[in-house]
């Protein structure tokens, strides 16, 4: 069940990265919503009703989330690269989120654009960081970790990989 939970495994951060590192976490992050979209377009609502185990999110859900998160991502970056007070990051309840009637029916469609326009935003962004930056921290409170922006775009990268591993396990069950 645990491989079904984290099928890519946690996610683990590093202390530090290098610039090839992060470019490759970039390079991960940049391609995700066509990714995302050739997976999912297409589908029946019955496939977009699909869970990769018992209890979890829908396919629906997922995409719907993915694209929240991203937003929640790009906001904690320019908050923190903005607000020299922003020390606390900000969390938001995803269960109760994706219990929202735009995460339940609104058309994936909407949240596919959404996630492109603001990956295309994000990855400009984190392209644009200096090492000064790269290195602004922030407390996540629920982790109970501080976060280095380097750290975060790992996450982020993570983030986008650990749920279309969900949405495979998904439309795979027969």
């Amino acid at each position: 069940m645990e491989n079904r939970k984290y099928p890519i495994g946690p996610f683990t951060a590093q202390e530090t990265y290098s610039p090839e590192e992060l470019r490759h976490l970039i390079a991960i992050i940049e391609p995700m919503p066509a990714r995302y979209r050739e997976l999912v377009e297409n589908r029946s609502p019955e496939d977009l009703a699909k869970t990769y185990r018992e209890g979890s999110w829908t396919v629906q859900q997922l995409i719907h989330h993915v694209s929240d998160i991203q937003l929640l991502h790009f906001l904690r970056m320019k908050k923190a690269l903005t607000e020299p007070d922003y020390e606390v990051v900000t969390l938001i309840n995803m269960d109760a989120w994706v219990a929202t009637p735009d995460s339940i029916a609104a058309p994936i469609a909407d949240s596919l654009v959404s996630f492109d326009g603001l990956t295309r935003r994000y990855v400009y962004l984190m392209k644009s960081l200096t090492d000064e930056q790269l290195a602004i921290k922030y407390f996540h409170p629920v982790r109970k970790l501080w976060f280095t922006q380097a750290q975060a775009i790992a996450m982020s990268a993570w983030h986008v990989q650990h749920h279309l591993a969900h949405i495979n396990l998904a439309l795979a069950e027969a």
